[in-house]
């Protein structure tokens, strides 16, 4: 069980404010952190991560006291077993893929340990590889790898996938799971992207203004009409069709295809001039007689 209670003040694009959260979160599960973008959602990831000290509060973790502004506890990065991936892949360059992923060894680990995690991940025949020559999702599966090679007990991913296509984060996505479960990990994840959270999270915390406003399970978050009045989804376009009244867009999102059409009433300005293959978010109102379920 993560049991934390902080207070940081942060600086935001909407002036300063106090960053103030307070929760539990069960071991083993995954967490997804949900809000716009400057409410603190990073800066919460960096204070478990000991990289940014709270101004107040405490965290325990598993029985252990990793921050307490009042008993003067500060345990440091190194010691708390906490593996975070950002979105930027920050991969040594003049290093293989193979020294990448040891430079993340802990001292007391086998350089076997490596094998292991480039099989895991099917990185094994790209090992002798510089990252420049690899892509986007292959740079962020060694990222993945490296933060997994100290063997953490805490997992996480600040829009870790944000900067993929759409084929590539899905499949992230999946080994990020399989990982978690195989390594029985906690993960904690910051992404703005709904159908990610829907799909990897066990439960949504959404952040607004510096403080938490909702949590609960993702369906009931961030689908219910009872609680939202309209729903976003993103994904790849992969059909456009010019019918009657409006339109037609096929969208796949992550393991789902969507048919939504759109009439002349809808907020949705020249969706025809979208090509297939964009990757595209929609926002529409849950009760509207510009989408019909087909």
């Amino acid at each position: 069980m993560i049991d934390l209670q902080l207070s940081k003040y942060i600086y935001t694009s909407e002036g300063d404010q106090m960053l103030t959260i307070e929760m539990q979160i069960e071991t083993g599960s995954v967490v997804a952190l949900y809000g716009s973008s400057g409410v603190g959602k990073t800066t919460l990831l960096r204070m478990l991560a000991g990289l940014t000290k709270p101004d107040d509060g405490h965290i325990e973790v598993n029985g252990q006291i990793w921050f307490d502004k009042k008993k003067g506890i500060h345990v440091s990065p190194q010691k708390r077993g906490v593996g975070m991936v950002f979105q930027e892949y920050a991969l040594f360059p003049n290093m293989t893929v193979r020294q990448n992923i040891e430079y993340g060894l802990a001292d007391h680990r086998d350089k076997r340990w490596v094998d292991e995690l480039l099989e895991l991940t099917d990185l094994t025949q790209l090992s002798s590889r510089k990252p420049g020559t690899l892509s986007g999702g292959q740079q962020q599966r060694v990222a993945l790898c490296r933060t997994l090679a100290h063997n953490p007990s805490l997992l996480l991913l600040d829009e870790a996938f944000s900067s993929l296509d759409q084929a590539t984060r899905t499949r992230l996505q999946d080994e990020t799971l399989r990982l978690h479960r195989h390594f029985s990990l906690t993960t904690i994840l910051v992404s703005h992207d709904i159908e990610e959270i829907r799909k990897m999270a066990d439960v949504v915390i959404k952040i607004e203004q510096g403080k938490i406003i909702k949590q609960g399970k993702p369906a009931d978050l961030l689908y219910a009409p009872k609680k939202y009045h309209h729903i976003e989804l993103t994904g790849i376009l992969t059909k456009v069709e010019t019918v009657e009244g409006g339109c037609i867009l096929t969208i796949h999102a992550s393991d789902s295809t969507h048919r939504i059409f759109l009439d002349t009433a809808s907020t949705v300005q020249n969706p025809t001039q979208w090509q297939v293959g964009d990757s595209i978010v929609i926002t529409l109102p849950y009760e509207s007689s510009s989408v019909r379920k087909l």
